[in-house]
C-alpha cells in the first residue's frame, strides 16, 4: 500500500524476519545461559513493563474507536480507501499494533530470565512469533478498514490483561484477582466475535480482499482450537480419585495464567505439592 511507504520496518521484511529469528535465538541460547545460573526475580521490571504494555493498548483502544468513528467506518464490512484521513489515522494507530508485537517478546524473555522454561509451549512461541510477521503483511497490504476490528478488541483485552499480569506481581493484590477465569473466557469470545466480523465480509462484500480475510478466519481458527484446549485443561477436568486423596496444593500466581496460556505469557499460575 503506498500510503504506508517509508514507515519504520515496513519497506522491507528482513528486520521482520531477523527480529522473529533472534527472538527464537533467544529462547533456546537462553535457557542454555540459564541452565546453571539462579533465576532472576524482575518484579520492578515486570511491574513497569506491565504498566507501560497496559497504557499502549489503551491508547491503541480509544485511538481505534476515534479513527473509525471519524471516518464512519461500517461495522459489517470496510474497504481499503473511501475514508480518507480516517484510513491512514487507523493505518498509524494499526503499525503501533504491529510494533507492540516484537515488544511482547519480552513475554517470553522474562520467562527465560526467571527460569520458567516450562512455561514456553508450542503454543506461546507460535502466537508470539507468528502475530508479528502477519502485521507486517497486513500494514503492507491492507493497513485500514476490515484489519480494524481485531486489533479493537485485543486492545481492550489487553489492557484487561496485562493490568491482570502487573498486579499479580504485587504479593498484596493476589487476592483481588478472582476475575481470571472471566478474562480467559474474554480472550476466547474475543476470537469468535473477530471470525465472525471477517466472515461478515465475505458473505456481503466491500472490495476487501477475499484471501486474506480467508487467511485472516483460518489462523484465528487455529487460536480457536488451542485456546479451548487450554481453557479444558484448565477449568474443566475433573480431579482424579488420587489427586483428591492428596494433600492440598498451595498457589502462588506470578503474573499471569496457567502454563499453556499462550496469550501473552510473561506469568503463570505455579501449583506446587506439598512436600
Amino acid at each position: 500500500d503506498p500510503r504506508v511507504r517509508g514507515w519504520f520496518l515496513l519497506d522491507s521484511y528482513l528486520p521482520t524476519f531477523f527480529l522473529t529469528g533472534a527472538y527464537l535465538l533467544c529462547i533456546w541460547l537462553g535457557n542454555k545461559l540459564m541452565k546453571n545460573r539462579p533465576p532472576f526475580s524482575l518484579r520492578a521490571h515486570l511491574i513497569v513493563y506491565n504498566l507501560g504494555i497496559t497504557l499502549l493498548s489503551f491508547y491503541m483502544l480509544i485511538e481505534l474507536i476515534l479513527a473509525t468513528w471519524e471516518g464512519g467506518y461500517n461495522l459489517q464490512c470496510q474497504n481499503l480507501h473511501s475514508a480518507g484521513e480516517a484510513d491512514i489515522r487507523v493505518a498509524k494507530v494499526l503499525w503501533w499494533y504491529y510494533f507492540s508485537k516484537v515488544i511482547e517478546f519480552m513475554d517470553t524473555i522474562f520467562f527465560v530470565l526467571r527460569k520458567k522454561s516450562s512455561q514456553i509451549t508450542f503454543l506461546h512461541v507460535y502466537h508470539h512469533a507468528t502475530m508479528f510477521n502477519i502485521w507486517w503483511c497486513v500494514l503492507n497490504w491492507i493497513p485500514c478498514g476490515q484489519s480494524f476490528f481485531g486489533p479493537t478488541l485485543n486492545s481492550f483485552i489487553h489492557v484487561l490483561m496485562y493490568s491482570y499480569y502487573g498486579l499479580s506481581v504485587i504479593p498484596s493484590m493476589r487476592k483481588y484477582l478472582w476475575w481470571k477465569k472471566y478474562l480467559t473466557q474474554a480472550q476466547l469470545i474475543q476470537f469468535l466475535l473477530t471470525i465472525v466480523h471477517t466472515l461478515s465480509a465475505a458473505v456481503k462484500p466491500c472490495g476487501f480482499p477475499f484471501g486474506c480475510l480467508m487467511f485472516q478466519s483460518s489462523y484465528m481458527a487455529t487460536l480457536v482450537i488451542l485456546f479451548i484446549n487450554f481453557y479444558i485443561k484448565t477449568y474443566r477436568k475433573a480431579p482424579s480419585r488420587t489427586a483428591a486423596k492428596e494433600t492440598p496444593v498451595t498457589t502462588e500466581i506470578k503474573n499471569g495464567f496457567h502454563k499453556d496460556y499462550f496469550a501473552t505469557a510473561n506469568g503463570l499460575q505455579n501449583n506446587k505439592k506439598a512436600q
